[in-house]
């Protein structure tokens, strides 16, 4: 029995050394992850704002203890739960939020711009602008019957399929174009 003994507890130690050495490499891994934001976000890698969530015996209240950086940084803070080190947050001054916010609603809409352009142009418009006001208009229309808080979310496609056929005279229709014997071959072909 002691032989028994003596295995198992040789076996024990070989464990706990691997059990941390997964834990160092994932609390690892998430430092990385938290580098690699840094960097995205402009700041130098290992000089970023750092600290632990902790629990406390009341369940309303957490501890943050301090790692790297300081409290008085204006760049992000990015904590980590000290139970569960998979979990980064990061903190930011609600300005930046705003900021942040901001910025991606601009990129939005010019994306949206983008998108409606080109919808716009593969339909040979005779007055891209014209098209424009009237799409614009459309828009807006949708988005006071639905819910005028809320960001629109509308097919382009659809849209201007149903502009071109209320106001066909918005666009050029390649077929005017054509000789007689070329239409009639497409109508033969549609």
């Amino acid at each position: 029995m002691r032989d028994e003994t003596k295995n198992n507890k040789d076996q024990e130690p070989k464990k706990q050394p691997q059990e941390a050495t997964e834990a160092k490499k994932e609390k690892y891994s998430i430092i990385e992850k938290i580098h690699s934001l840094s960097t995205k976000l402009g700041l130098k890698p290992g000089h970023e704002t750092l600290v632990e969530i902790e629990d406390t015996d009341d369940p309303h209240i957490k501890q943050l203890r301090l790692i790297q950086g300081s409290w008085d940084s204006e760049d992000p803070w990015f904590a980590i739960e000290k139970k569960n080190d998979k979990k980064a947050y990061a903190f930011i001054p609600a300005e930046a939020f705003s900021h942040l916010i901001d910025t991606l609603r601009r990129t939005q809409q010019e994306n949206f711009n983008l998108k409606l352009e080109k919808t716009i142009l593969q339909n040979v418009p005779a007055d891209f602008e014209d098209v424009w006001v009237v799409a614009m208009e459309e828009i807006r229309k949708y988005a006071k019957e639905k819910n005028p808080d809320k960001p629109v979310s509308i097919d382009l496609d659809k849209l201007i399929k149903k502009i071109k056929r209320e106001h066909p005279n918005l666009f050029i229709n390649i077929r005017d174009f054509m000789p007689q014997e070329m239409q009639q071959l497409q109508d033969n072909h549609d």
